[in-house]
């Protein structure tokens, strides 16, 4: 699918009254609270409406929400200003975009599963890149058997993530939390029902002088 024809179907998903994926923060996402301390800066990718990006904010994160859909950004700025808290939003082709060096404490990728193969080894790359020493990386993602629920996600395999191919891609960093389950979700009309799913939280070493 064309950049255009992409960008296109998703500000069409967006273009709704209510929030397409719900406006609470993923569950997983939610559970990592113990982990944020106020002032940290935090990366939301492919936030969408905001939900995630918004708990990060009422946590006391300083925090950049970046999404492709300038529709999306917009429903997250209002669902910002509904919750009472900053919200940072930059609209970018996250293929294109400057990450920076060493920029986040923390960084989620809550379903960022619109890349493929290719494009997801360049964002797990940048996401290693722009993370801080020391910093979080939380993901959570739809395995192969989502497929077969139909609960939401994509339909293409190679969009899909399993324990192994994440422990492989951050190899290098200190694995915190891994696993794979089934579990049901309610996460707006996107999202609902039974779903194939894998977590991950990791944090990347420190120099050796930290």
């Amino acid at each position: 699918m064309r950049p255009d024809e992409a960008l296109a179907r998703w500000n069409a998903r967006f273009q709704r009254e209510d929030y397409l994926f719900g406006t609470a923060p993923n569950s997983f996402l939610a559970a990592q609270a113990g982990y944020f301390q106020p002032g940290q800066c935090a990366l939301a990718i492919a936030d969408g409406e905001g939900r995630n990006g918004v708990f990060l904010a009422k946590q006391g994160l300083k925090v950049l929400s970046v999404d492709f859909s300038p529709v999306a950004l917009a429903k997250a700025r209002r669902l910002a200003a509904r919750e009472g808290v900053a919200l940072e939003t930059e609209c970018a082709d996250l293929a294109q975009w400057v990450w920076g060096r060493e920029r986040f404490d923390v960084i989620a990728g809550i379903f960022i599963q619109f890349a493929d193969a290719k494009l997801r080894a360049h964002l797990f790359q940048q996401m290693h890149e722009a993370l801080k020493p020391g910093g979080l990386i939380f993901i959570q993602g739809y395995r192969p058997e989502q497929i077969d629920y139909g609960t939401g996600g994509p339909k293409e395999l190679d969009h899909l993530y399993t324990a192994a191919m994440l422990r492989e891609a951050f190899a290098d960093f200190e694995i915190l939390h891994l696993a794979e389950h089934d579990d049901v979700i309610h996460e707006g009309s996107g999202h609902d029902g039974m779903s194939a799913l894998v977590d991950l939280v990791a944090r990347k070493p420190k120099t050796r002088d930290a």
